[in-house]
Parts: C-alpha cells; sequence; structure tokens
C-alpha cells in the first residue's frame, strides 16, 4: 500500500529529478545553441510538424518520400509543441519535454523498487535513477529514450503486479494493462517489438515447468495428490490466458498503424520501413559498430535506376535492397560479424562514451564513476534475486534483450540507458537488502 510517507518520497524523487534535468537542459541547450545534436531528432521533429499542421504522415527523406519512417508515438508527444503559435517552437520545449518524461521515468524506478522490494529500496533505487547521469543525459535529447523508460519501467511494474496476482480477473486485467503498455512503448520505440513476445512465452515455459514439477510425486511423500499445484498460489501471469489478455491488447494498439501501413505501401509493416537501413548501417563493409548513414544515398539512386515495374513502393523496394545485401554480406563472411558484435556489444557496454566530441576526461570521470558501481551491483542484485522468479529476472532482461538487438545492429552507451534504469533496482536492493534481499522482499512494505 502507498501510503503519505511514500507520496512523500515520490514528491522528492520527482523534485530531485527535474531539478537536475532542467539545469542539464540549461547548460545543453547553451552548448548546442538550440539545435539538434543527433540526425533522428530532426526527423521526429518534422513528423511532428505533419502531425500538429494535418499535413500527411510523410518524411522527405534525401531524394524521396517516406511514409514509413518513423512511428508515431513520439512525434505525437511532440506535436502539441506545435499548437499554440504559428510560428516552430523553441527546441528547448522539447528539452524541456523530455526532462519531465525522465523525472517520470525516476518515480517509476522507484514504484518497480516498491512493488519488488520494499520502502527503502524504493527510495534509494528512485534517487539513484534520479541523478544518475547516463539518465538526466538522455533526457535532454529531443530523441525516444525519455518517453519510452516510463514506459517501459510501468510495463515491467504491472508484469510483476500480474506475475503475483492470484485473482483471475485482476490478472487479466493488468495483462491488458501489461500490453497496453507494451504496443504503446513499440510506437514510441520499434526495437521494443520482440521483447513482450519473448518474455511471455518464458512465462508460458516456466508456467509449464513448474507444473510439470508439482505433477510428479516426490519420492518421501505417499500421497502424489499433495504434489499437484495449488491454483490458489499459482501466479496468474503463469496461466496462457493473460499472456493472450497482453496479446490482444497489443493488437488493438497497433492495430491502426498497422492497417494505415498497408494502406500506403500494399504490404504488412509491423514498425517501419528503416529496418533495412539500420541491419545494413550494422552490417556491412563499411560497419564500424557505430551509425553512419552515407550509404543511403547510393541505395537510393540504384533502386531508382532500376529497370523494373514498379509494382511496390519506392520505399518498400528500397527497404527490401538495403535489408537483402546486410543479409548476404553476413551470410558471406559470419567471422567479421561475430567480431562487429563483439565490437557493437562492447560500444553499448563501455565505462566511458563512445562518441570523440563527448569523451573529455572530466566527462569520462562522471560516467565510469557512476557507471561501474551501479553495474557491479546490478549483478550482486540480479545473482541473489535470481531464484525469485520471473518479476525480478525482468530487471535484468530488458538489458540482454537491447544486448543482443544492438550486437545485430549499431550501438552506442545511450541505447543501455533505458536498460540501466531497471538495473538500478536491483543495484538498490543489493545495497539495502544485502542480508537477506528473499525475506525483505517478502516482508517489506
Amino acid at each position: 500500500m502507498i501510503d503519505r510517507r511514500a507520496w512523500t518520497h515520490v514528491g522528492w524523487i520527482l523534485l530531485v529529478a527535474l531539478t537536475a534535468r532542467v539545469g542539464a537542459v540549461a547548460l545543453w541547450q547553451q552548448r548546442t545553441e538550440g539545435r539538434f545534436y543527433f540526425g533522428d531528432s530532426e526527423t521526429y521533429w518534422q513528423l511532428a510538424r505533419q502531425i500538429a499542421t494535418a499535413q500527411p504522415y510523410r518524411y522527405q527523406a534525401d531524394g524521396y518520400e517516406a511514409a514509413v519512417f518513423r512511428t508515431p508515438g513520439y512525434p505525437l508527444l511532440l506535436a502539441p509543441l506545435f499548437l499554440p503559435a504559428g510560428q516552430p517552437p523553441a527546441v528547448l520545449w522539447a528539452r524541456v519535454q523530455s526532462a519531465f518524461f525522465g523525472a517520470m521515468a525516476a518515480a517509476a524506478v522507484w514504484l518497480l523498487a516498491f512493488r519488488l522490494f520494499d520502502r527503502r529500496t524504493a527510495l534509494v533505487a528512485g534517487l539513484i535513477a534520479a541523478l544518475y547521469p547516463g539518465a538526466v543525459a538522455t533526457s535532454v535529447l529531443v530523441l525516444t529514450e525519455a518517453p519510452f523508460s516510463v514506459l517501459m519501467i510501468l510495463q515491467l511494474c504491472l508484469w510483476g503486479a500480474a506475475w503475483r496476482c492470484e485473482r483471475p480477473v485482476r490478472a487479466l486485467g493488468l495483462g491488458l494493462g501489461v500490453g497496453v503498455l507494451a504496443a504503446t512503448a513499440v510506437l514510441v520505440r520499434p526495437s521494443w517489438l520482440l521483447f513482450t513476445p519473448t518474455v511471455v512465452g518464458l512465462g508460458w515455459l516456466t508456467s509449464w515447468l513448474a507444473r510439470r514439477r508439482a505433477a510428479v510425486p516426490s519420492a518421501d511423500t505417499k500421497d502424489s495428490s499433495s504434489n499437484r499445484p495449488n491454483d490458489s498460489t499459482t501466479p496468474a501471469w503463469n496461466e496462457p490466458r493473460v499472456g493472450l489478455a497482453v496479446f490482444a491488447a497489443m493488437l488493438v494498439v497497433l492495430a491502426p498503424w498497422w492497417i494505415r501501413n498497408w494502406q500506403v505501401t500494399g504490404r504488412f509493416v509491423p514498425t517501419t520501413l528503416q529496418v533495412g537501413a539500420s541491419l545494413y548501417d550494422g552490417l556491412s563493409p563499411t560497419a564500424t559498430g557505430a551509425s553512419d548513414m552515407a550509404f543511403v544515398d547510393r541505395f537510393v539512386e540504384a533502386e531508382k535506376s532500376r529497370n523494373a515495374v514498379a509494382t511496390e513502393s519506392f520505399e518498400v523496394r528500397l527497404d527490401r535492397r538495403m535489408r537483402s545485401e546486410a543479409v548476404a554480406w553476413a551470410a558471406r563472411h559470419p567471422a567479421e560479424a561475430a567480431r562487429l558484435a563483439l565490437v557493437k556489444i562492447g560500444r553499448m557496454w563501455n565505462v566511458w562514451p563512445n562518441e570523440p566530441r563527448l569523451s573529455a576526461w572530466p566527462v569520462r570521470l562522471i560516467v565510469a564513476g557512476s557507471y561501474v558501481p551501479i553495474m557491479i551491483l546490478a549483478f550482486i542484485g540480479a545473482w541473489r534475486t535470481f531464484h525469485l522468479g520471473l518479476p525480478y529476472m525482468l530487471c535484468w532482461l530488458p538489458a540482454v534483450y537491447f544486448t543482443l538487438l544492438h550486437a545485430v545492429f549499431v550501438s552506442s552507451i545511450r541505447y543501455r540507458e533505458p536498460p540501466m534504469l531497471a538495473l538500478i533496482v536491483l543495484a538498490a536492493a543489493a545495497v539495502t537488502c544485502w542480508p537477506s534481499v528473499t525475506r525483505t522482499s517478502q516482508e517489506g512494505r
């Protein structure tokens, strides 16, 4: 139960997190002179303007018009910034919006730790998330990290609640909530698409294994019926119907985007038609692990020069061409693809920024000094809670998922920042629950 004292803790965490992020926004705005630092920010900005002015949801890419360039989640969040005045809003307000999302993510970390452990762990986790330099830094960028982090952590919270819930109706409701948050997170960050089905499958597998173990008679028990699973104590999340509720909610939320994509391209596109470009960016003769989209112009010109009947949209054909060449190159050079995977994993979990412009020694010391202790404690927390089941595994599964994903695509330390927030929960538990994580997680709150 979240009482008045707990709400006070949440208020302080929000205040500390927002203060740190607004201060960082002011410094970053001055350094960048009000301009975007990443090229991706420009694409979200243009699409947000298209939404706000009721124009077709299309991006004017170099040499062609892209109808399925970005999922609409983040542009929809930016679009209200264009409405109050006739002129485009200052980039500052988009950064302030990200700062608010970043503060909300810190509060969500508090909630996740509170649900899994106790009040003290929640306070420590929330304060770490509020001040963690990586989380503060991504909260000043006009990118998807800040809003996605809120959705991801809230989804993990509901997942843990669904796992523990023993009332079928309430468990189904929680499952629907998980599905809605998962689909919304996909619309903000498409790379999240496969995480939820993977964990649902993992939940079904653990349920099947638990029921199979319970159905085997114990060697020292004559009454085998005592070993049958007790429906009143079996977590409802293990039931397939709750997983189906998750999928049903995801389908309802994602269906409008899928239908729209079918209408404009004539084919099923679950996220965007930038998968091919992203894949070639990570697997090609010129791939280094970092992102460099200079090759896109070459592919655009090559596709335009083809003498083929245009039975499909140019965007579809371009995506397929880059995807096919990336897969073909990886098949011909498996050793190089494996080496690149290790390079990309190293880039993602590097102790300091890979970008030379952000690698001054003061920055390196701040990043390493905060990141390394959290990772060490998170490993300890993960080890000590592994036997407690899926709700605790959910704190480190996003890190594993994004690591595997970016071992294929390009990588950067900013891609680790959302899963770092979940790892902070385990790091806090390793400190506050050192004598007995199990006892505290069962008796806390």
